[in-house]
């Protein structure tokens, strides 16, 4: 496997080990009512993630061709675990519970940078085929065109996206609803726009509802 190409994997190790801690840290309420839940979901993401990064295991797991499938499953795990937090915040919004107004917030502000964490691991795995396609086939069909792919004259020669370009493309997703200087070049790349931002903006605004409310008080 050495001729095969690799890419930096810290910079997305540290992004999943902020989104287990964001999880860890969420108000009970907002966690599946499954006492075990708050401990296996984090202890999953931080087994998937240690097996993706620490050089044996993934040796192994790209040798056996399952290195995608199991990075899908772990974005997939940290997708549902904070859209279950997500639907948990918006009833304590909408019908009030145990959990203080200051506490909601800050929850929303948890639950939308996991959210920003998530996608831009998504469009990271997902554009052309994932990291090592894209390395191995650089001129192959892409899902997002980065403004350095489409002209020469802001880019370095043999210019590529990194994870933190996908990070910087879901953080601003994630602020303007919508695309700003990276365009979705597929469909499954606009879906996958299409619904983080739309769990954004139901974040953002009822969280927003909520803080109005409480400087009100």
């Amino acid at each position: 496997m050495a001729d095969r190409p690799d890419y930096p994997r810290w910079p997305v190790a540290a992004a999943v080990a902020v989104a287990i801690g964001f999880y860890m840290v969420l108000p009970s309420e907002l966690i599946v009512d499954i006492p075990l839940i708050r401990y296996v979901v984090p202890a999953l993401e931080l087994a998937l993630v240690l097996v993706l990064t620490i050089d044996a295991p993934r040796r192994w797991l790209l040798s056996a061709g399952l290195r995608r499938h199991f990075s899908i499953g772990l974005i997939a795990l940290i997708t549902v675990a904070n859209t279950a937090a997500l639907v948990s915040l918006l009833h304590q919004l909408l019908y009030g519970g145990g959990v203080s107004g200051r506490t909601l917030l800050y929850a929303g502000f948890d639950i939308w940078a996991t959210n920003v964490i998530a996608f831009s691991l998504w469009f990271w795995e997902l554009d052309g085929g994932g990291p090592i396609a894209r390395q191995m086939h650089p001129d192959a069909h892409r899902d997002f065109g980065f403004p350095q792919m489409t002209d020469p004259e802001v880019s370095p020669p043999g210019w590529a996206p990194e994870y933190v370009d996908y990070l910087y493309v879901a953080f601003t997703n994630s602020i303007a609803f919508s695309p700003t200087d990276t365009m979705p070049l597929t469909r499954t790349a606009k879906m996958l726009m299409l619904v983080q931002s739309a769990l954004s903006a139901v974040t953002v605004l009822l969280v927003a509802a909520r803080a109005v409310n409480i400087l009100k008080s």
